[in-house]
């Protein structure tokens, strides 16, 4: 049975990455798979305990003793349990986003959860997005893809989404997380955030979501 070419969606924060991600698999028929949620889950469960941001040798033993499921349903209706309980809300707390950065940056964590992520892919018929898959996580990816947008675009999209769910935040203050973390991501020792050589980038500043999938199913459709 011939395996299923895989694609490979990067990007930093605000991108859209996921919303688009699991858009493409569901026209695709694939599997989605949001790697940030992975790094989300750990930081979560490390909020929860209470543990140092600094200690990076307990968060990497953190990242390896915790149980991570993720499950997408017919519909592309993506979960994640964390030991066992669904946290898929909970991640996506402002207080896990202002930290999830920090924890991603710890090698052995990035190791821990890399080695699960490439395991998900070897099937094929995936669509993965998160800061490192189409340069560690999928290098082989037939299709790759890096979305970006302006800070100030990412971080209004990133604000509307927080009002939605009920969080009070200044748009300034967002601005000012998403540019830190972009610091972070990029200048990280391990799999820092930068496009693949034959990514192809995709600027979203004025897209909308139905446009970017449309360009992102052209490409793959021109390219089989």
């Amino acid at each position: 049975m011939k395996v299923k070419n895989n694609v490979a969606i990067d990007g930093p924060a605000g991108a859209g990455k996921s919303t688009i991600a699991k858009l493409i698999a569901k026209k695709l028929g694939f599997i989605y798979i949001d790697t940030g949620s992975m790094y989300r889950a750990v930081t979560l469960k490390a909020l929860q305990k209470n543990y140092d941001f600094d200690d990076h040798g307990a968060l990497a033993r953190l990242s390896s003793e915790v149980k991570i499921e993720l499950f997408s349903g017919a519909q592309n209706d993506f979960r994640i349990f964390l030991d066992g309980e669904d946290v898929t809300e909970h991640i996506r707390q402002p207080e896990v986003s202002r930290h999830v950065s920090l924890v991603a940056k710890i090698p052995q964590v990035r190791k821990n959860m890399v080695r699960q992520q490439q395991i998900m892919a070897q099937t094929g018929g995936v669509v993965m997005d998160g800061r490192d898959i189409g340069t560690r996580v999928m290098p082989d990816a037939k299709y790759k893809f890096f979305l970006t947008a302006s800070t100030e675009e990412r971080a209004k999209r990133r604000h509307l989404e927080l009002l939605q769910q009920g969080y009070e935040i200044s748009l300034d203050t967002i601005i000012a997380e998403i540019a830190e973390r972009d610091n972070i991501d990029q200048n990280r020792a391990v799999d820092p955030l930068v496009p693949a050589e034959d990514a192809v980038i995709i600027d979203s500043t004025g897209l909308t979501i139905n446009q970017v999938v449309e360009l992102i199913v052209k490409h793959i459709d021109e390219c089989k």
